[in-house]
């Protein structure tokens, strides 16, 4: 029979950034086409949603020049997934908004979980990697809105960047337990996921002054 190799935490940690890159571009690009951008502009924004939060990341990391931009796979797949959008915009134009929510919230999970691995691969304290996770995951989708000329999503919608904030610390919990590396990223992924659908569904918010 043959052997099944498993994969490394580098080589995961690769697969989960660039599966996070796709469906964020593919986000960025669709807002993009909503609010009538030429391609350049669609393109852009596409790029700056998919890879805006590792690049943030990387900087408060030391991580010179990020990855994003030493890997010419992310920007690739970032202009993949904005060309998907820009090209198939009927189509996804006519996904139905609960499934774009759900897809944005899987975007979230993965880029929350890599942003997290990203910062413990480094040796980071758990709290400045709970908080990188955040960054990662809510840093393109807060880039887009500044330039769309929007409040941040992430200071005013339903749950959100707490949810990759969650999903990041249960995952270093997991670890803390004992559990192995890959189901510990997987439970706080599930964990990010999990809350940023069910907050959209009944409108979970935040404690705000009126």
């Amino acid at each position: 029979m043959r052997k099944t190799i498993p994969l490394s935490p580098t080589r995961m940690l690769y697969l989960v950034d660039l599966a996070g890159t796709l469906l964020f571009a593919i986000e960025g690009a669709t807002t993009a086409v909503a609010n009538h951008l030429d391609l350049l502009g669609i393109l852009i924004l596409g790029f700056a949603t998919a890879v805006g939060g590792g690049i943030i990341r990387d900087v408060l990391l030391g991580a010179t020049p990020p990855s994003a931009l030493r890997n010419w796979h992310y920007p690739a797949v970032a202009f993949i997934g904005a060309g998907i959008a820009f090209l198939f915009h009927t189509y996804v134009q006519e996904i139905p908004p609960q499934l774009l929510m759900m897809l944005d919230a899987a975007g979230l999970a993965l880029f929350a979980v890599s942003g997290t691995e990203e910062a413990l691969l480094r040796k980071m304290s758990p709290l400045v990697a709970i908080m990188l996770g955040g960054i990662t995951g809510v840093g393109g989708g807060t880039i887009r809105d500044i330039f769309l000329g929007h409040v941040p999503r992430v200071l005013q919608t339903d749950i959100y960047a707490t949810a990759a904030l969650a999903g990041s610390a249960i995952m270093i919990l997991c670890r803390r337990l004992g559990m192995k590396d890959t189901y510990s990223a997987l439970v706080g992924g599930a964990a990010c996921f999990l809350l940023r659908v069910v907050s959209s569904w009944y409108h979970w918010q935040l404690p705000a002054k009126l």
